[in-house]
């Protein structure tokens, strides 16, 4: 990509944090603070794992991700 930028090492990077919020420990936490814990989880992995199963273009100096959001069968 453009002066030394890596967009497949960005993605990679992405993958592994999908991968680390997975691995996540849950903190001895209770009520409400696990509930909010579980739900801040469940959209950081939601928000990695998008950007992990992205296809990066450069176009004029402009990075492009394309994620399909379809379902599998309508790909």
């Amino acid at each position: 990509m453009a002066d030394g930028f890596d967009a497949d090492a960005m993605i990679e990077r992405f993958r592994e944090r999908a991968a680390g919020v997975k691995r996540r420990n849950l903190p001895p936490v209770a009520g409400e603070e696990r509930r909010h814990f579980l739900e801040q989880a469940q959209l950081d992995f939601q928000d990695f794992a998008m950007i992990g199963d992205a296809e990066a273009t450069m176009e004029d100096g402009i990075l492009r991700l394309s994620i399909d959001l379809r379902p599998p069968e309508e790909r």
